[in-house]
Parts: structure tokens; sequence; C-alpha cells
């Protein structure tokens, strides 16, 4: 499986995009702006988008992808999304004031797109991949993904705040499994010092991170991405969780730029 990075940013800047992530061509996590790294041919490509909340910056380039290549698709686009998250989308995008209502266009039996409720725990055989819906707790309903890779289970937290066990628990029972978590990818949006900000936003800081990375198993080699890390501090909060850390986790700075072998 090939996970590549469109964009892992918590905001824009140049250079930075926000959250999209392409699995093996054909399904898109989030819908942020990394989504306009994308040839025609390769949005053309994508059959299924799953999303983790509804807030922008993991949405803002679903209803431009679809204006994009809504015409030339042979099938809707399918987007899999908490019944909150596909409320939202319809009241909010997809309302012919925001943007057109392309689950009823061109025509009702065959729009652009179909907006698809799942739930914690669902799991979907899509594409030639399995994938695995993980809890999330954020200020809107939310959730996070594991797919499975040949090499092992890549997993991303979605946006989260800290003491969320349950996530935890089904990280280590996959971490059991043959081949394991081969990368897990976790938010951490702020730096220590802004951690009442991450807190009021339920967000992780790399405080926060660090004590909920303290429950791994001891000796764990998950190796653990950091993404969403706001633009102007993003060193900054590398080199915190890289010093908070329980020892022995290999910390890494995800780019846009990184294609993930799994």
């Amino acid at each position: 499986m090939q996970v590549r990075i469109l964009g892992c940013s918590g905001a824009i800047a140049r250079g930075c995009r926000t959250t999209s992530f392409l699995l093996d061509e054909r399904i898109l996590v989030d819908a942020g702006t990394g989504v306009g790294e994308l040839t025609l041919d390769e949005m053309r490509r994508i059959e299924h988008v799953f999303l983790s909340h509804a807030h922008l910056d993991h949405i803002a380039a679903l209803p431009l992808l679809l204006d994009a290549v809504g015409t030339s698709r042979a099938r809707p686009l399918q987007v899999h999304a908490l019944p909150a998250t596909v409320a939202a989308l319809r009241a909010h995008v997809f309302n012919d004031v925001i943007w057109p209502d392309f689950t009823r266009i061109p025509t009702p039996r065959a729009p652009f797109v179909q907006l698809q409720p799942l739930g914690v725990g669902d799991g979907f055989a899509i594409a030639g991949l399995v994938l695995e819906v993980l809890p999330a707790r954020h200020s809107v309903p939310g959730v996070g993904y594991a797919a499975r890779g040949g090499l092992g289970w890549w997993v991303y937290s979605g946006d989260t705040e800290g003491e969320n066990p349950a996530f935890w628990r089904r990280i280590k029972a996959l971490h059991g499994e043959r081949g394991g978590v081969a990368a897990l990818c976790i938010e951490t949006a702020f730096s220590s010092a802004e951690a009442g900000l991450a807190r009021a936003s339920r967000h992780l800081s790399p405080i926060a991170l660090a004590r909920e990375l303290a429950g791994l198993p001891a000796g764990s080699d998950i190796p653990i991405y950091i993404t969403h890390t706001k633009p102007r501090e993003s060193a900054l909060i590398m080199r915190e969780v890289q010093a908070l850390a329980p020892g022995g986790l290999r910390l890494l700075d995800l780019q846009a730029v990184d294609m993930l072998e799994l």
C-alpha cells in the first residue's frame, strides 16, 4: 500500500497544504487543500473519500474536486463520513448557496457525489484495501482511520484531543496482529506554550501527546509521524515532542512530499 501525503499542515502558507492522504490512487482520506497537488487524471481515479470530520481544513477541496472532474467521471464519487459530518456537508456545503448541490446534480439518480454514513468500528474492504474506523475526540464528531498494507497497518488519528483510551486500546490490538502498526500519523496542532489553546480547541500539544504515548507497550517500535502542526510553530513543536516523548519512540516530522510504502 502506498500512502501519499498530499497535505499534513494545520493551516495554509506557502508550501503548506491541509490534511489529505491518497491511498493507492483510489482512496482519499480527508480532502483538505492538499488535494490541489493532484493532476486532473489523478483526481479522476479517486473512487472513495473517507472524511475524519467536518472542519474546513479537512473538507475544503471536496467541492472543488467535484467541480474539476465531476463531468468526466463514470460513477458518483463515494464520500464516507459520520452522520453528523454528512449532515454538515448537506447543510453548509452542498446547499446551492455555498456550492451547488452535487448530491443532486446533474440528476438525483446520477449525481456527482453520494454521501455514505459510517460509524466507529466499521470495517471496509474497498478498492483492494481494508479500512477500519477509529474513535477520535474533537470539538465536533470525528474519527480516525486504519488501513492495512502488506507491511502492517497505517493509522491516522484524525483531529483529536487526549484521554482517548478506546483509540489506544485499538492501536495495541492492531499492533498485536501480523505486521503490527507500521506507521501512526497523529496530530499535534499547538506548541506547549499554547497547551491551553490546544485543550480549548480539543487538539493535542506536545505535553498532551507525551501523556498519550506513555500508554504504548514498552519498547514499542512504531514509527510515529507528527501531523497537523501550525506552520509558524512546526519546528518548535517537533523539538518539543522529541524532547518529551517516552524513551525509545521514533517521532518523525511528516512532510507533504512523503510517500509511505506499507
